[in-house]
């Protein structure tokens, strides 16, 4: 199973067990989560670009993964990738460094489906 398969895999069962148990808080939150990604003032793109940024600032890779997959659904390209890479190490000093390995490894896969 390939990274990203086990990733989907992981998120589709937990998110279900999440949400089985009826605690509106967490059902707003995941649904103002969703909306806030949707087309607004900011592209859906642009969304994806920025929520990749602060998650390579925040060093979460669930989220990091997330975001590349949400990003290549909009149509981003390496060239953008690279240059989110670079603003999220700028902001975000060197200890972004290995979440950029990581994030570069699910975007190869990404590109290699496609």
């Amino acid at each position: 199973m390939s990274k990203i398969e086990a990733f989907n895999s992981y998120r589709e069962k937990m998110n279900e067990e999440i949400l089985s148990h009826d605690n509106k808080v967490l059902k707003r939150f995941f649904s103002l989560d969703h909306a806030t990604y949707q087309d607004g003032a900011l592209s859906a793109k642009t969304k994806e670009l920025l929520g990749l940024v602060a998650s390579m600032v925040l060093r979460c890779d669930d989220c990091i993964t997330y975001h590349l997959m949400q990003a290549k659904k909009e149509g981003v390209n390496t060239e953008e990738v690279y240059e989110v890479f670079s603003i999220a190490n700028l902001v975000g000093g060197s200890i972004c460094i290995p979440h950029t390995r990581r994030a570069a490894e699910v975007w190869l896969e990404l590109e290699e489906k496609s």
